[in-house]
């Protein structure tokens, strides 16, 4: 990784990552698929400046996409659950649509 911002890419804002980010103190950001938990986990304290409690990754696979009669997936990604630890301020993002 060269740097910081190219290992989160951007928050993943869904409704379950919104109501886990409100009941759990817990955030969700795609990352690059080669990081590791530590590269996460510097990064998010560094960049936001808050403490991290732990780290949770997963890899999402590719969808399959049809035009006609042509078929293709699209690239699978990596998804990162990053929580915060107790008393650190709340990262806003994305809670209006």
């Amino acid at each position: 990784m060269s740097t910081l911002f190219d290992v989160i890419r951007r928050p993943v804002i869904t409704e379950k990552g919104l109501g886990l980010k409100e009941e759990n103190r817990t955030l969700c950001f795609r990352v690059e698929s080669d990081a590791s938990k530590q590269e996460i986990r510097q990064a998010v304290e560094r960049i936001f400046k808050v403490k991290v409690e732990y780290v949770r990754t997963m890899v999402v696979r590719g969808k399959m996409r049809r035009r006609g009669r042509f078929v293709g997936y699209q690239p699978s990604w990596k998804k990162a659950y990053v929580k915060l630890a107790e008393g650190e301020k709340m990262i806003e993002y994305g809670d209006e649509v």
